[in-house]
């Protein structure tokens, strides 16, 4: 049961990063598709996501393999969550592109 207590704050920290990492991705994408310099969003954000999610990853693993693999776990988890969270509506995903006409 102790062992539970100490390994479940990796899980929920690497959910958290997971979270922050994939949900800043996708608010990049759909800022910096509409901005005059899209090159610096998808740069600058890069840049901070990667550099917090190094930094919680290091913080939340010390020097313990298990608190680092369940921190994975729970990036993966959170990754899967965004994803299922920010699809499109089904309409649009059943939608087929309309036919461009050949010419004549």
């Amino acid at each position: 049961m102790n062992e539970v207590l100490f390994l479940a704050p990796p899980l929920a920290a690497g959910l958290l990063l997971g979270a922050f990492f994939f949900g800043g991705l996708w608010w990049t994408v759909n800022r910096g598709v509409s901005s005059q310099r899209p090159a610096l969003w998808f740069f600058g954000s890069m840049l901070l996501r990667v550099s917090i999610t190094l930094a919680g990853f290091y913080f939340v693993g010390h020097e313990n393999w298990k608190r680092w693999l369940l921190c994975l776990l729970g990036f993966v988890l959170a990754r899967l969550v965004v994803q299922w969270l920010t699809r499109p509506p089904v309409e649009q995903r059943n939608a087929r592109a309309p036919e461009t006409p050949y010419a004549p």
